[in-house]
């Protein structure tokens, strides 16, 4: 299992369609776009959380860079929050 941050998103991005380009690389368990707790807008960001480490890695290297809703991704191993 491995978690993926995906930045640069642009604020229509659905669960629908993440899932949809991160599922061409491998399994995806899950998708968690991230809200604003006020407002419950998309804050621009999301995290893909794929089955197999090595497909993630393989998905990670061909998505950054490629375009989704008019804007360039980025795609990183997801990290703890610091403290």
């Amino acid at each position: 299992m491995k978690n993926l941050y995906v930045g640069n998103l642009a604020f229509s991005t659905t669960e629908r369609e993440l899932r949809a380009l991160f599922e061409t690389h491998g399994a995806v368990e899950r998708v968690n776009i991230v809200t604003d707790k006020e407002t419950g807008r998309p804050r621009g960001f999301a995290f893909v959380e794929m089955t197999n480490a090595g497909e993630a890695d393989k998905a990670s290297a061909a998505i950054t860079g490629s375009s989704l809703g008019g804007r360039a991704l980025k795609v990183n191993e997801a990290r703890e929050k610091a403290q």
